[in-house]
């Protein structure tokens, strides 16, 4: 098992940068590789645009262990993933004979024509392997490191099931979380020296209102269980020894 392993996500569609549609697929992918433990280290959103996905696609691919797009897989004339991914990779965007079959046979299925534009769907680069949609049949597929996959959420978390027992996963991260009654400018600056202290650590600082009363969540994270301890009591310690200012 790899110490650690990276990972990106693009989202792609006008609809998410105009609000139109609010994106609920960060968060899933977020906690699914926190779960496995791959990092996700980086999140980009780009238009329905061949040339800004052509260059999300080869900067993250070259940059991460994994890359996961979202979007733009369907059947209507802005449904340019695919052309684009074949695109970056360098080769043609053609049928894939299998999809083409499934597809074929799921609207015979359902008493529906089979036409150009749910013939789109069958469409991938070519080297491409099927992602399979338990949900609506139409596929996703992976080229290389990238996993292309649908928008809507329910299909991408489908996909996402499936693509998970595929990939190479790395240690977890642990964590511990300590409740801090003061807010972030009385423990800014010790704090950030208590991080300098524990390189291996991640210690993240979150701050709070409730009430008319700010606090802080002081969040420390490490792949060893040991140095999550020593940090995690410094931190305490930290917490501990300061006094609630009187005004």
């Amino acid at each position: 098992m790899a110490d650690i392993m990276t990972a990106a996500m693009i989202v792609i569609g006008d609809e998410i940068l105009s609000g139109r549609t609010k994106d609920r697929n960060i968060g899933h992918l977020a906690d699914v590789m926190t779960a496995i433990g791959i990092d996700l280290k980086e999140v980009r959103i780009v238009p329905d645009e061949e040339d800004e996905i052509v260059a999300a696609v080869n900067a993250l691919r070259a940059r991460y262990a994994y890359v996961f797009t979202t979007g733009g897989i369907g059947p209507t004339h802005d449904d340019i993933t695919a052309d684009s991914v074949a695109k970056a990779f360098g080769v043609p965007c053609e049928y894939d004979p299998a999809s083409y079959a499934l597809l074929a046979a799921h609207y015979a299925g359902r008493g529906l024509e089979f036409n150009a534009a749910r013939k789109r769907m069958a469409r991938m680069p070519r080297g491409a392997v099927a992602i399979d949609n338990p949900v609506s049949v139409a596929p996703g597929f992976r080229i290389g490191n990238v996993h292309v996959m649908a928008g809507v959420p329910a299909i991408f978390q489908a996909m996402l099931d499936n693509v998970v027992p595929t990939l190479e996963t790395g240690q977890k991260l642990v964590s511990a979380t300590i409740h801090c009654p003061f807010g972030e400018g009385i423990i800014g600056g010790p704090l950030g020296e208590i991080q300098k202290a524990h390189p291996e650590t991640i210690i993240g600082s979150y701050p709070k209102y409730l009430d008319g009363s700010f606090w802080t969540e002081l969040v420390v994270r490490a792949r060893s269980p040991e140095a999550l301890e020593a940090a995690r009591a410094a931190v305490q310690a930290l917490v501990d020894s300061l006094e609630q200012p009187t005004a």
